[in-house]
């Protein structure tokens, strides 16, 4: 009997280190860059860019290297087909 609690408590011990070690890993998950498509959003309505980062909980400086990345978003000049 003693066996099995001891079994029993070693699966408990290596299950909540799983779960400790799994749920320390989903902070990793996020990412440190801010969406430069919300930067450019948040530009475009005016505010500065001490605000959107503190909105975002990013930094200005990465708030600042937004303005310097293209954005995935397509242009509307990109829709237009060229010639053949």
């Amino acid at each position: 009997m003693a066996d099995a609690f001891s079994k029993l408590g070693m699966a408990a011990a290596l299950g909540a280190l799983l779960l400790a070690s799994g749920m320390s890993g989903c902070s990793s998950i996020s990412t440190d860059h801010v969406d430069c498509n919300v930067v450019k959003l948040q530009t475009e309505s005016g505010r500065s860019d001490a605000e959107i980062a503190s909105a975002i909980g990013g930094s200005v400086k990465d708030v600042a290297a937004c303005r310097g990345e293209k954005s995935g978003n397509k242009s509307s000049n990109d829709s237009i087909p060229s010639a053949y």
